[in-house]
């Protein structure tokens, strides 16, 4: 039982010592209005011009017609770079292009390892290799599509290519 008293007790004073603190609050915001107001006011120019400077928009959108205020800055964009062109090798165009027939021998294409199907394209002569693989040709075996249907690649790199395919054909 006096256990129970002595939880009471103590709850008694914490809900005493809660209000006493909630009556001083009180008190205090009644006793000093001014100074509340003072510490929040935002009655200054430069604070409301500060204020709505933080919270304009970014940007504006114009719809088609309407005209923007001469004092806006107009942005120019800048001048286009141009793209810094890389020839690659003819090992990577092989990688990149040719090998998606002459890998597994698709339409024809003289797999890549197979000496006997490269060596009467070989005896016509490499410029005769290049120009078709740069042209395209439509022989008895099958098509060449211009440029191995890569027609971004550079002739060069073309060229390069059929140089690769040639010795590795030739090992």
């Amino acid at each position: 039982m006096k256990r129970d008293q002595n939880s009471f007790d103590m709850f008694s004073l914490v809900v005493g010592a809660l209000a006493a603190v909630a009556v001083a609050i009180v008190l205090l915001t009644i006793a000093m209005p001014d100074l509340s107001l003072r510490m929040f006011a935002a009655d200054t120019e430069d604070h409301r011009v500060a204020v709505e400077d933080r919270i304009s928009p970014l940007s504006q959108v114009y719809l088609p017609g309407e005209e923007h205020g001469a004092s806006e800055p107009v942005i120019a964009s800048a001048a286009p770079v141009a793209p810094v062109a890389t020839l690659l090798t003819g090992p990577q165009v092989y990688n990149e292009a040719c090998i998606a027939c002459h890998g597994s021998g698709i339409g024809g294409a003289p797999m890549i390892s197979d000496a006997a199907a490269w060596a009467p394209r070989i005896a016509q002569g490499i410029s005769v290799l290049r120009e078709r693989a740069i042209a395209g040709y439509q022989g008895s075996a099958g098509f060449m599509p211009p440029k191995g249907a890569r027609v971004d690649l550079s002739d060069q790199e073309i060229n390069d290519a059929v140089d690769y395919m040639v010795a590795e054909a030739r090992k």
